[in-house]
């Protein structure tokens, strides 16, 4: 009876020893807290934004790209976007390079296309107005989105989803680097 007990009570000396020294080690693992430091440039309060240029042969693609990086900017960032340049603190502008359509999703016995993809890419180019640096510099960023037409879905819807989502993207590369 005696072993059993002192077996237990290793057993658990074992236990509490084994979570001291996992909380041990990952207190010095660098963990080091939260920060209520912004994500964002505090230098900058306001952003101009121009609208993209398209360099592609699909017409119309850069008015939903820049109409959604303008409320997504005003949504998800603490900046106020300003349409004169004057007022701006910063203007942010790029090019559409690549607008690509890839079949996902095959009918084996026919043939046709039950799913299809599309891909947008951008060159973006955020200016700091006061100081001419460059915040972002001729950074590419791509996004994608699917679409069916079996489902009623059409190139347009798939373009704007991807467009969407290319905005939510640039928003991410306007953060501060870590």
């Amino acid at each position: 009876m005696k072993n059993k007990t002192i077996f237990k009570n290793l057993n658990c000396f074992f236990v509490f020893l084994s979570v001291m020294i996992i909380s041990s080690l990952l207190s010095l693992s660098g963990c080091k807290g939260y920060s209520t430091e912004s994500l964002y440039p505090s230098n900058v309060r306001s952003v101009r934004v121009e609208m993209f240029d398209n360099q592609t042969f699909w017409r119309g693609i850069e008015y939903p790209l820049s109409n959604s990086l303008s409320k997504r900017i005003e949504a998800l960032t603490p900046y106020k976007v300003i349409t004169s340049k004057d007022r701006a603190d910063t203007v942010i502008s790029g090019q559409i390079v690549s607008v690509g359509q890839n079949v996902l999703v095959l009918e084996r016995q026919i043939g046709r296309t039950l799913e299809n993809e599309v891909k947008l890419s951008a060159v973006v180019n955020w200016q700091d107005l006061k100081t001419g640096q460059m915040l972002i510099d001729n950074e590419t960023v791509e996004a994608s989105a699917s679409y069916s037409p079996w489902l009623d879905q059409s190139f347009e819807y798939a373009y704007t989803l991807a467009a969407n989502k290319l905005a939510d993207n640039i928003v991410e590369q306007m953060e501060k680097k870590w």
